[in-house]
């Protein structure tokens, strides 16, 4: 089989027929960190590197791994060096998911097929530069060629939404929708929630003195946000919250936090437990999803964060996590009234979420294999489990999940192959009809998310 050719990830005839079906799906992606404003201003990408692997933790992860000096992942060097020295190792990475994206954006939207390594990245620095000066590669040509139907950002409640508004203004082609993520507001163990506190004063123009009063401000904002298009919100927590506390011990959290004390474990569980359950509630009011991303444990490289700050590749998982506890007074509270989505991080925690969204019904469903889990193997893994527990027809489709704009082809191809290879063998092995399959992985691909998310 040639180096990402026709049958790429596809093992099976019924699966290169499945594929054949899906392949030009328009790509509806409900979760992802686009940079809005960078979309907006729709100016030409001035460099490969920009585009490549400037804000793709992924890449700068697989270049720390080969000693690659930090001066040309996030340092200081040029953007033609850090891409040198990229070019330099990437022969090494082959195996490794990143390597396969990388190649799929240069051939699939810059039309480059070299193979990236030390005796090519200038020739590809330089085709890949003149490319990207066209009118036809700036970013929001290169959304409408990828196929974006509809993509969602990630935004916090203090946001304007202004880049979005410009978006709209601008063209009809594509959609981005914003989504409303609170997680500053909720992280009172954070060293940074007091200053968000006083930011949503100012924003809001009013005083905070109780998490009935945070509350208010957020609601606020949540109304905001669903006048804008909003449908969706998404938390990231290292473990589920149960949602069940009480105003009472919420507020005496907040307060003890407001005047600079710290908080014991207890106080700050009972605090993110009540907010997590009041915020659940506003989406149920409205009828949102509410994507809950559980299970990173963050920054555990000191030098990362000391030197670079959080979300610089340093975040790892956990299996001894305990994600039933909580989640299940969560799920009981609001079964049947909210529409809930859970992602999964930790390989081992597949089985137990995929029985969680069994036991819970059509309004707990699946998200895609999220982060550590978002390459072929994990996919393939967690498709096949799915199909053994829970059901494909409710599965919530595919996320990218990043930050680099190709990601949103890359990624959604490398999926769909990979779905398609999974439904493929099952045809073949007699267990689904082909025609029943094509209807799978078509709601899977494309339908489903759309639904669920109210596009």
């Amino acid at each position: 089989m040639s180096f990402l050719g026709k049958n790429y990830l596809i093992a099976n005839k019924a699966g290169v027929k499945l594929f054949d079906k899906v392949k030009d799906l328009p790509i509806v992606d409900p979760h992802n960190h686009a940079n809005v404003a960078e979309i907006a201003d729709n100016n030409n990408y001035d460099n490969p590197w920009h585009l490549f692997a400037s804000t793709d933790h992924y890449v700068w992860e697989v270049l720390r791994k080969r000693a690659v000096p930090e001066k040309y992942i996030t340092g200081n060097a040029t953007p033609e060096e850090k891409w040198m020295k990229m070019a330099e190792v990437f022969p090494d990475i082959a195996g490794n998911p990143v390597y396969e994206w990388i190649h799929l954006d240069l051939r699939r939207y810059l039309g480059i097929d070299d193979i990236l390594g030390p005796d090519t990245g200038k020739q590809i620095w330089d085709k890949a530069s003149k490319v990207l000066a066209r009118e036809d590669k700036k970013p929001q040509a290169l959304l409408k060629e990828i196929g974006v139907e509809v993509m969602c950002s990630t935004d916090d409640p203090l946001d304007m939404l202004e880049d979005h508004k410009r978006i709209k203004e601008m063209t009809d082609e594509f959609t981005i929708r914003p989504t409303w993520r609170p997680d500053k507001a909720m992280n009172i163990f954070s060293k940074n929630w007091a200053d968000y506190i006083d930011a949503l004063e100012t924003r809001f123009d009013t005083l905070i003195n109780s998490v009935g009063e945070l509350m208010q401000v957020l609601r606020i904002s949540h109304d905001y946000f669903h006048e804008c298009g909003c449908r969706a919100s998404d938390h990231g927590v290292a473990r589920p919250y149960s949602g069940i506390a009480s105003e009472k011990d919420a507020n005496d959290a907040f307060k003890t936090a407001r005047s600079g004390v710290l908080l014991t474990a207890k106080q700050t569980d009972s605090f993110m437990s009540y907010l997590l359950g009041e915020m659940a509630e506003l989406n149920a009011e409205k009828d949102w999803a509410f994507q809950l991303h559980c299970g990173p444990v963050r920054d555990v490289r000191k030098f990362l964060f000391d030197t670079i700050g959080p979300d610089a590749g340093g975040d790892i998982s956990d299996h001894n996590i305990d994600i039933v506890t909580p989640l299940i007074p969560f799920l009981n509270r609001f079964d049947n009234r909210l529409k809930v989505v859970l992602y999964c991080l930790e390989p081992t925690h597949t089985s137990t979420l995929a029985t969680i969204s069994r036991a819970f019904g059509a309004k707990v469903n699946l998200g895609s294999a999220w982060w550590l889990c978002d390459t072929p193997i994990g996919m393939k893994r967690q498709l096949e489990y799915i199909c053994s527990v829970d059901l494909f027809a409710n599965f919530a489709g595919m996320v990218s999940d990043s930050r680099k704009l190709l990601s949103y082809g890359s990624r959604f191809e490398m999926f769909r192959r990979i779905l398609c290879d999974v439904v493929g063998n099952m045809v073949e092995r007699g267990q689904i009809p082909e025609k029943i399959a094509e209807n799978l992985v078509t709601k899977m691909c494309y339908n489903n998310p759309k639904e669920l998310f109210g596009i």
